[in-house]
């Protein structure tokens, strides 16, 4: 627990000097976090039995978050995805055994797509509308505020579950793949997720019933993060995605639930609120 407290120590400075810094300093970190989360998520393929053109697969997930900050509104993400599925299937034409030349590019693709998720981070902070005068969060600028909503929210998420779970959690779920999980936990966290939501929302000058949806939606899909980057783990025989934060494991374990969550905030900006 010590040493947990101390690398958070590192861990939220460093995320907020990216905050003050704004959009350079998100653009920034979420670079940094794809390229460290692409080399955990290849070296977990490997050991798992699923060979990949790593350095590929990690070129491919930074360059989806480029993509997103040189044109955030354009389908350039798509055309990265179709780009990356040709150059990995001409890689694995060099497996002799055209099976093993199937898992590379598979894999290859998968994993790019994979750490490329943390790019709707990005964009939410982009596509998030504008604060109105008035609001209480008028002060920052909507790339900061939209960006916090989706961390605090599933920060919120993640510290509810552990708490609740811890206290009263009696009804595991998925043991399979995440045995210390509860139902009580899930339920704890939707409720710190709504909470936290509905109130970031009104600061932001939107509707804050909107959390009533959003907060239950982002925090499913932070456990589902969590429990995607848990089968990888599993699968590949390992406790934690890496050693780089001490306590903490991996960067990947930092930011899987943000892999999921990212794309449901985005949806949420998209459809309703925009």
């Amino acid at each position: 627990m010590r040493t947990r407290s101390l690398s958070a120590l590192v861990i939220v400075p460093v995320l907020l000097v990216a905050v003050l810094l704004g959009l350079p300093g998100i653009t920034a970190l979420l670079v940094f976090l794809s390229l460290a989360g692409g080399v955990e998520v290849f070296r977990l393929l490997r050991s798992a039995g699923y060979s990949s053109l790593s350095w590929l697969g990690t070129v491919l997930a930074v360059a989806f978050v480029v993509s997103v900050w040189a044109s955030p509104a354009s389908d350039t993400g798509v055309l990265l995805v179709a780009v990356g599925a040709v150059l990995a299937g001409i890689g694995a034409f060099a497996q002799k055994d055209p099976r093993d030349g199937l898992v590379v590019w598979m894999a290859t693709l998968f994993g790019a797509i994979y750490i490329g998720l943390i790019a709707f981070v990005l964009r939410v902070a982009m596509t998030g509308p504008a604060i109105p005068d008035g609001a209480p969060l008028a002060f920052a600028t909507a790339e900061r505020a939209w960006f916090l909503l989706l961390v605090l929210g599933v920060w919120s998420f993640d510290t509810g579950a552990f708490l609740v779970g811890r206290q009263i959690g009696r009804h595991r779920f998925i043991v399979h793949i995440s045995p210390a999980k509860t139902v009580e936990g899930v339920v704890g966290g939707l409720v710190a997720s709504t909470i936290v939501t509905c109130l970031m929302l009104a600061g932001l000058g939107q509707n804050p019933l909107g959390g009533l949806v959003l907060g239950p939606l982002l925090g499913l899909a932070a456990q589902a993060g969590d429990l995607a980057e848990s089968m990888l783990k599993r699968a590949a025989g390992a406790k934690d995605s890496g050693s780089l934060i001490p306590g903490h494991g991996g960067i990947l374990d930092r930011i899987d639930s943000f892999l999921f969550a990212g794309p449901v905030v985005a949806l949420y900006v998209v459809a309703l609120v925009r």
